[in-house]
């Protein structure tokens, strides 16, 4: 008996350590050229996946990937292939710059913060908050949504969410009309809204929170930066009935 005690123990323990859990790491990199104030600098603090590893592995590749499309400067993603790294390359990316114009001042800055917005049974929702400045009149600022099978660690693409997509459109278009007061009768853009060919579409990042489905309009998706995002939350109670996951 105290053998199968043991055992039993064991696997329970087992268990445990294959279950998929997340642990904050933070990576920081600042320039080594001499500043005085404004000094370049990049902060990235993500989630990584954990202790499940062919669902943590599929997790930790995407995340990484998306940071890769928000750090960078120039026409293509770096080549790094770990945070380090990305992070050695946007500096090095600035300081390059630098050394070839010494006159011009440059207050390059990135700051990336991920945090586990939404988790169940059938999906996970990373948020990806994200500030970069590489010159210009003004940074960038958004959000990136990363959906998740938690039990595969496969992303899922915003068409898989919804079992009608476009009666989904068209009770998210009422509901965004009503929010933004454009009347039903006139063009979705005639509140100076500048969504694509003049039609309502949904954005590039959906959201699974604790209060509804949020449709997040990042800055010129849908708007001017000035205007800023703009997001519509959906209770779950008005939209479970097209949502593939619940």
């Amino acid at each position: 008996m105290k053998h199968y005690i043991i055992f039993a123990v064991f696997l329970l323990i087992s268990g445990c350590s294959n279950e998929l859990s997340f642990k904050d790491q933070s990576f920081q990199k600042k320039t080594t050229l001499p500043c005085n104030e404004n000094c370049p600098e990049i902060t990235v603090k993500i989630p990584i996946a954990k202790n499940a590893p062919v669902v943590a592995d599929s997790i930790n590749k995407k995340v990484f990937s998306v940071l890769k499309e928000i750090i960078y400067f120039g026409e293509k993603p770096y080549t790094s292939t770990d945070y380090n790294g990305l992070l050695a390359s946007f500096i090095d990316s600035y300081e390059k710059l630098q050394k070839e114009f010494p006159n011009e001042t440059f207050g390059w800055e990135a700051e990336v913060t991920g945090s586990i917005k939404y988790q169940s049974e059938s999906v996970l929702n990373i948020e990806i908050n994200h500030y970069t400045y590489t010159g210009g009149a003004h940074g960038y600022q958004g959000l990136r949504s990363l959906l998740f099978d938690p039990s595969t660690g496969k992303s899922i693409a915003n068409d898989e969410l919804f079992n009608d997509k476009a009666a989904f459109m068209a009770f998210a278009e009422k509901k965004f009309r009503a929010i933004y007061k454009i009347p039903a009768n006139k063009s979705i853009n005639a509140t100076g809204l500048m969504f694509e060919n003049e039609k309502f579409n949904l954005p590039e990042n959906i959201f699974y929170t604790d209060n509804g489905l949020l449709l997040y309009y990042n800055s010129y998706e849908a708007a001017s930066y000035a205007d800023g995002p703009k997001e519509l939350l959906l209770p779950y109670k008005e939209v479970n009935d097209y949502l593939v996951f619940n």
